[in-house]
C-alpha cells in the first residue's frame, strides 16, 4: 500500500530512493560489503511547491553527505512531473532535476507507479483494464483498502501496451540514470500485520475481497495453461500452488519480457521497490531480471525489531536467481537517529550493497548526522 497514506493512517509520517557518478551498478556475489561498494540512496516525492531553486540546497546537502543518487516519484498513477505525449502532466520537473543532479554528482532516477491507474479518463473509458477480485468486483469501482488502489490487470494486452509506452517514454529521457518500478504487483491479499488495525480488519487468511485477479482474461489464460477455471474449479484458491504460481509468473513476465527490456534498451538501469512479504502481493521478485532491488524493510509494519532488517536481507539476497545489488529500504518515520545508525549497521552485516531511505522530507538533522 502507498507509504505516505499508511503513515497518515498509523500516525507515523510518509516510499514509495543511488549510485555514484556512473551508470554501472556493482555485481553482488554474496561477499561482505566494503566502503568502496556501499551505496546510499534516497527516495523523494515531488509536489506543486517544488522548484529547482528549492532543490539546489537539498542537492548540496546530499553531496555533502555522500548520497550517491535519488529516485524522484515522477508518476503516481495520475500526476506526472515530466513531458508526456500520452498522459497529462503538471509541469516538467524531471529534466531540470537531472541537470541539477549532474551538477552535484548525484544520480537521478525516475520512480514510477506501475499497475495503479487513477486517471479519470482510463477509469471511465477503459473499465475492462482493471483487476477483478474473487467477489467479481473490479478495482476501478471497488478498490481494496484505499481509493487509489485502482490496479490494472497484468495480463490484459492493452494494459501491457500502455505500460510499455509509459516505461519507454521515461527511459528515453536524456541524462536519466534509471527507471524505478513501484507497485509492480497485485494488491495486498494480506496486509502487513501492523497495518491491519488501521482498516479495522483481521486477515488470518486470504479473503475474497482482497484476492486478485479473476477477470475474464486471467481466467481464460489460466484455463488454457492448466485446464482449470480459477473461480469454478479450485475450492480453496489460497491453497492452490498452480494458481498462485500463475499469478507470480504473470508479474514476472511483465517485468522480464516487457518492461525491463525497454529500460535496458535505452541504456538505463532497471530497478524496483519490492516487498519482503512478496507472496502477499504475488511478487516473486527473486526471479526477475533487473539491475538492482530495493526491498522495503519497514520493520514496524511487521511488528518486528531492527534486527529483522538484517534477517530479511540475508534471506532475500540468498534467494535471487540472478545475483545483483540489493539495497535495504529503511523507513525514516519509524527510526530515531540512533535507530537509523543501528539499522545501517545491520545492513552492513549482510551482502547488501547499501541502503535506501524513505524519504527525503522525513530526514531530520540527527538522521543526516548518522548518514
Amino acid at each position: 500500500m502507498k507509504r505516505r497514506n499508511f503513515i497518515k493512517s498509523v500516525g507515523l509520517a510518509g516510499l514509495g530512493l543511488m549510485i555514484t557518478k556512473s551508470c554501472t551498478l556493482p555485481s553482488s556475489k554474496g561477499e561482505a560489503t566494503n566502503s568502496s561498494e556501499f551505496k546510499q540512496w534516497i527516495w523523494s516525492t515531488l509536489g506543486k511547491d517544488d522548484t529547482i531553486e528549492r532543490w539546489k540546497p537539498r542537492f548540496e546537502k546530499m553531496q555533502a553527505h555522500n548520497i550517491d543518487g535519488i529516485l524522484f516519484q515522477v508518476y503516481s498513477g495520475h500526476k506526472l512531473w515530466y513531458p508526456s505525449a500520452t498522459l497529462p502532466n503538471d509541469r516538467d520537473l524531471l529534466n531540470p532535476l537531472i541537470k541539477l543532479g549532474k551538477e552535484y554528482g548525484v544520480e537521478v532516477h525516475a520512480w514510477m507507479w506501475t499497475m495503479p491507474n487513477n486517471n479519470p479518463y482510463y477509469i471511465e473509458n477503459h473499465p475492462d483494464w482493471y483487476i477483478v477480485n474473487r467477489q467479481g468486483k473490479p478495482a476501478n469501482t471497488h478498490p481494496a483498502y484505499v481509493d487509489y488502489y485502482k490496479f490494472m490487470c497484468l495480463n490484459n494486452p492493452e494494459v501491457q501496451d500502455f505500460l510499455v509506452k509509459n516505461v519507454r517514454e521515461l527511459s528515453d529521457i536524456e541524462g536519466l540514470s534509471g527507471v524505478h518500478l513501484d507497485y509492480i504487483r497485485m494488491p495486498d491479499v494480506i496486509l502487513a500485520e501492523a497495518l491491519q488495525p488501521t482498516y479495522d480488519i483481521v486477515q488470518d487468511k486470504e479473503y475474497p475481497q482482497y484476492d486478485y485477479c479473476y477477470c475474464d482474461i486471467c481466467r481464460k489464460k489460466f484455463k488454457e495453461q492448466t485446464g482449470l477455471d480459477s473461480l469454478k474449479d479450485i475450492e480453496e484458491p489460497a491453497e492452490s500452488d498452480v494458481w498462485n504460481q500463475f499469478r507470480y509468473d504473470s508479474v514476472t513476465h511483465l517485468v522480464n519480457n516487457l518492461l525491463s527490456p525497454e529500460i535496458k534498451k535505452a541504456g538505463k538501469l532497471a530497478t524496483a521497490a519490492v516487498f519482503p512479504n512478496w507472496g502477499s502481493v504475488r511478487q516473486e521478485w527473486s526471479q526477475w531480471n533487473l539491475d538492482a532491488y530495493f526491498p522495503m524493510l519497514y520493520q514496524n509494519f511487521y511488528n518486528e525489531d531492527i534486527d529483522w532488517v538484517r534477517e530479511r536481507l540475508e534471506v532475500e539476497i540468498a534467494a535471487l536467481k540472478n545475483p545483483v545489488p540489493v539495497y535495504g529500504g529503511l523507513f525514516i518515520p519509524s527510526l530515531t537517529p540512533d535507530e537509523l545508525g543501528e539499522a545501517i549497521a545491520k545492513v552492513k552485516e549482510t551482502p547488501a550493497k547499501g541502503y535506501s531511505l524513505f524519504s527525503f522530507g522525513d530526514l531530520k538533522e540527527g538522521h543526516w548526522n548518522k548518514i
